[in-house]
């Protein structure tokens, strides 16, 4: 098993996983993936397996505590030093769940996000991931305001303790 931030050689990859693990009017497409890429790599990590990409979760750097439906869409609102990590998307491709692949990225993405200095991190999440999500330290906050794939979203945040 290797960790690492993704490239644009990920691309295909890594929409392909998307496209597997969300219904098409919650997934991102190959062009928004190639957007965030050019613009903030180093908040894609990807979990591989014998050279497969198995895992990956990204999300932009911001300074607004909130994460917004227009931040999926626009790449240009990270701010590489923000002070909050959002989470756009965890995923596992459907073949490799069940095995604890997410976890383990969660756990190194926490750990890789606190060592930078932020704040904390924050994500929305379906009610049935609210309990997945509270496990790494995640508070749920209530229902976001995101109309994201026109379904109910729930505001979930893991702050860490100021040093």
């Amino acid at each position: 098993m290797k960790i690492r931030y993704a490239s644009m050689d990920d691309l295909a990859a890594i929409a392909e996983i998307e496209a597997k693990c969300f219904p098409a009017a919650e997934a991102a497409e190959r062009e928004v993936f190639e957007k965030r890429l050019a613009i903030y790599q180093k908040h894609f990590w990807i979990l591989e397996e014998e050279g497969k990409l198995v895992s990956v979760i990204n999300g932009m750097a911001t300074d607004e505590p909130v994460l917004r439906d227009e931040m999926y869409e626009n790449a240009s609102l990270h701010e590489e030093k923000g002070a909050w990590q959002m989470i756009f998307g965890v995923e596992t491709a459907p073949e490799y769940q069940g095995h604890g692949y997410a976890a383990e990225l969660m756990e190194h993405v926490i750990e890789d996000v606190r060592a930078q200095g932020r704040k904390g991190l924050v994500l929305t999440c379906k009610d049935k991931l609210i309990r997945y999500y509270e496990k790494f330290g995640f508070v749920n906050e209530g229902i976001s305001s995101s109309e994201h794939g026109g379904v109910c979203w729930y505001a979930m945040r893991l702050k860490f303790e100021e040093r």
